[in-house]
């Protein structure tokens, strides 16, 4: 007799009266799948305010506490989104309309660390991310600096020994994190299995509206695009270092030194626009100081982000805004202070965290940061599985679009500078946007390249750092600037592999933002050189903006592309037409 048999006659002759489902496999039906993705987002919605706030409060008060129910709402949520993620595969070979489709494969695909069904697996995922993100949060060099403090030399100073130090010191931090995040991966892997995906690095390719193989072949084609201007970019701007620094530091020919570059990561390059810029040339004015001079806080910082979207006629931050986010770095306690934009209740409650300092980069940071709440609160009316971009990218994109609208022209209507600069400033202008903007391109791209390795098992913990050099060496020309050992696990230095964020991203913004910039300039009628466009106060091209804020993924990408472009094929050729005399 078979077990479900005697399962079944046992408890008859227990003398129980409960009804014993017999395993077999009901045949469902595209209304069972539309009752299924129902079901999903109205249970999303529902607790996905809590999951908010519970990262929230993690992340602005990084306790032992707070990490330990972060690990145990992650490891809930990651357990749900398994649940329904293997629930969607019943409905896998029904004939479904095509909204209802892809929303199941949204379901599917949603989870960036898909934890195993095992249940001690997934809380021991949940905890390993928590503490991941902690250590790097709360990680100082040997002498007690801390992340802002060592990127802050790197920025400023021009030391070629304390470069060397303040970069070595970081890297302290992220050694002890290698086998968690060894174990974290294979975790992850088993999880990526049960769905029937061949690792985690697969799932996140398959999340663009394209086959996992040709989103690969895709990204290739947009570098390939913009390599040719990166590599000149990298020729003079080594040539720069050799004269300041000399052959022993900065050597003419080959790779350049990564602490050399003004950034942790040398993932761009503007802090050392002064070293580069050809002779002669001067952009009229430092933005820096002018905010200074001007009296300008983190408050008013914000505020005049917030001024730029409403001037395209979007409607302005809620209340809520400014009384809940985190603007600046509070002196009693630890937070998480890489920059992040927030939406807690998936309609009004939207906020910013980070720890401001009246800078040019941060200004440029907070409108990227605004970029994503007003794209938000765009979608807010679309259901749970359609509110977000339409795809990551774009996310990225909105706010380092509206962020190229920062030239001479919009700072004096702000009331910064008195008198826009002549031609004079263009190729300093130009090329700060390059050093910021094009410098970034081949990072972008090889973070995600390195975990796509990794959870394939293309490299191991024993190669993971050796894997990560030849990678940027590759695609960026880059190398460290002392031998780097096995042990060493110099990608934890970097927020969002502890951090777990795909990274892809904001390689596809980098392409997205100078496709939407030079189409809004278009759509502005704007006759000059486009890196002297600003849209500022444009509410013609704010309005057909909106319409595709408000579409969230209520369509495949290219239809969101397309609503403002008027092209369906990403297209790196606008990075060149925009910075370029």
């Amino acid at each position: 007799m078979r077990k479900t048999g005697m399962l079944v006659m046992a408890m008859m002759l227990a003398g129980c009266n409960a009804e014993v489902e017999i395993q077999t496999k009901k045949a469902v039906n595209a209304e069972d799948a539309k009752t299924f993705v129902a079901k999903v987002e109205a249970d999303y919605a529902d607790k996905s305010v809590f999951v908010a706030q519970a990262y929230w409060i993690q992340a602005n008060f990084m306790t032992v506490d707070t990490s330990a129910l972060v690990a145990k709402v992650g490891a809930d949520s990651t357990a749900l989104a398994v649940k329904y993620a293997n629930e969607a595969k019943q409905f896998n070979d029904l004939q479904l309309d095509a909204v209802l489709r892809r929303k199941m494969e949204m379901i599917k695909l949603g989870i960036t660390l898909p934890a195993p069904s095992n249940a001690a697996e997934n809380k021991e995922l949940a905890t390993i991310s928590a503490d991941l993100e902690s250590m790097y949060a709360t990680g100082k060099g040997p002498e007690g600096r801390n992340l802002g403090e060592l990127s802050k030399v790197m920025a400023t100073s021009r030391d070629a020994d304390e470069l060397l130090n303040a970069w070595q010191a970081w890297r302290t931090i992220s050694p002890v994190m290698k086998d968690k995040y060894a174990r974290m991966v294979e975790i992850a892997n088993k999880g990526a299995h049960e769905l029937g995906y061949s690792d985690v690095g697969y799932m996140w390719r398959a999340g663009y509206d394209m086959p996992a193989d040709d989103f690969r072949a895709e990204t290739d084609r947009l570098w390939e695009q913009v390599k040719p201007l990166y590599d000149a970019l990298h020729c003079h701007v080594r040539a720069k270092l050799n004269e300041e620094y000399g052959d022993d530091v900065a050597p003419a020919e080959g790779a350049i030194p990564a602490h050399l570059t003004g950034n942790m990561w040398a993932q761009s390059w503007g802090n050392i626009s002064s070293l580069v810029e050809p002779e002669g040339t001067d952009l009229g004015y430092d933005l820096t100081s002018l905010l200074e001079e001007k009296g300008y806080d983190a408050l008013k910082m914000v505020k005049t982000g917030e001024q730029f979207f409403t001037s395209l006629g979007l409607a302005p931050l809620p209340e809520t805004f400014w009384q809940r986010s985190l603007i600046t770095k509070p002196r009693d306690r630890e937070v998480q202070c890489h920059a992040s934009a927030w939406n807690l209740d998936n309609k009004d409650d939207v906020r910013i965290k980070m720890c401001t300092e009246v800078t040019e980069e941060d200004f440029v940071t907070i409108h990227h940061e605004l970029g994503h709440n007003f794209y938000q609160r765009a979608y807010k009316n679309q259901t749970s599985l359609h509110q977000t971009g339409a795809n990551d990218g774009f996310h990225e994109a909105i706010g380092d679009a509206i962020a190229l609208s920062i030239t001479p022209e919009y700072l004096q209507k702000l009331g910064l500078i008195d008198q826009v600069p002549g031609p004079e400033g263009d190729i300093a202008l130009l090329m700060r946007r390059a050093m910021d903007k094009v410098a970034f391109l081949p990072f972008g791209l090889l973070v995600d390249q390195w975990r796509w390795q990794v959870f394939s098992g293309e490299l191991t913990p024993e190669t993971y750092n050796q894997g990560w050099w030849d990678l940027r060496m590759k695609y960026q020309g880059i190398k460290p600037p002392v031998a780097r050992a096995a042990d060493d696990f110099d990608p934890g230095a970097k927020y969002h592999i502890p951090g777990n964020t795909p990274y892809m991203r904001y390689f596809l913004a980098h392409i997205l933002q100078f496709q939407f910039h030079k189409a809004a300039c278009a759509q502005a009628g704007f006759e000059g050189p486009l890196h002297r466009c600003t849209i500022y106060g444009n509410k013609g091209v704010g309005q057909k903006l909106n319409a595709m804020l408000e579409m969230g993924a209520s369509k495949p990408w290219p239809d969101a592309l397309e609503a403002f472009t008027g092209t369906r094929q990403m297209d790196g050729s606008a990075v060149l037409d925009i910075l370029r005399l």
